[in-house]
């Protein structure tokens, strides 16, 4: 079992995440973004993008350079919250091919610094097919645990126990007369799509057809996350954009 056998680091989970089922295992859907399976000690993220902002910048359009550092302190948040013995990143976690060479040293010790006494498992997506040297981890296109398995892109009609990142799910609700938009977890119990993680990553609706071809017509849940809690609507109650 991972670190949370004190009574405050239990409540610190119940505070800020929800128990979600997938394929009959309990998982915690937490309000940063991450997912953590208490039994394996598992933390899972995806699309954390890094380097977004360096890749804009080649290409001449300039977008604040600290959307790595950002996003490395949040997942070192999430660590620190669960203490898991080993991180999964669901594929996307660099931007570009060439993302890890243009880390600056500050952001490559910060990276090292989460990795420090735990397994590190890269899943290569779109975004980052291929393995790279100098960063840590191991690599793979698709990890398997137990009945509960972990890639990159969600399946058509995914089968039992898939948990995907790929589509960035967002939920749009009205709220006391206005429309609220937030990242979301999207899950009908049998498979999951993660939200991104990453500080610079935009978002699909989960009324976008991507999502019927994953859960079928709206028979899913969004779990949008808050500042300090989820909440949990039918996507049938969502917005369209």
């Amino acid at each position: 079992m991972a670190q949370t056998s004190s009574a405050s680091s239990l409540l610190r989970i119940d505070r800020r995440a929800d128990s979600v089922r997938v394929a009959d295992v309990t998982l915690h859907a937490d309000c940063l973004g991450a997912l953590y399976w208490p039994e394996e000690g598992l933390l899972v993220v995806a699309d954390l993008h890094l380097e977004k902002g360096s890749s804009f910048a080649r290409r001449g359009q300039l977008l604040p350079p600290y959307d790595t550092t950002e996003t490395l302190a949040r997942l070192a948040r999430a660590i620190a919250r669960y203490a898991p013995r080993t991180v999964v990143a669901l594929g996307d976690s660099f931007h570009d091919g060439d993302g890890p060479a243009r880390l600056s040293p500050a952001d490559r010790t910060a990276l090292n610094a989460l990795q420090r006494g735990r397994g590190w498992i890269w899943i290569t997506g779109n975004h980052d097919p291929d393995p790279s040297e100098g960063i840590g981890g191991s690599f793979g296109a698709m990890l398997c645990i137990g009945a509960l398995q972990f890639r990159h892109e969600p399946s058509r009609n995914a089968p039992q126990g898939e948990i995907a990142g790929h589509l960035h799910p967002v939920a749009r609700i009205a709220q006391r007369g206005r429309a609220v938009s937030r990242r979301c977890f999207a899950t009908d119990g049998k498979a999951l799509v993660m939200p991104a993680f990453g500080a610079f990553t935009g978002g699909l609706n989960v009324r976008d057809r991507a999502f019927a071809a994953v859960f079928g017509a709206r028979m899913f849940t969004a779990h949008m996350l808050g500042d300090n809690r989820l909440y949990a609507f039918a996507a049938s109650r969502c917005l369209s954009d």
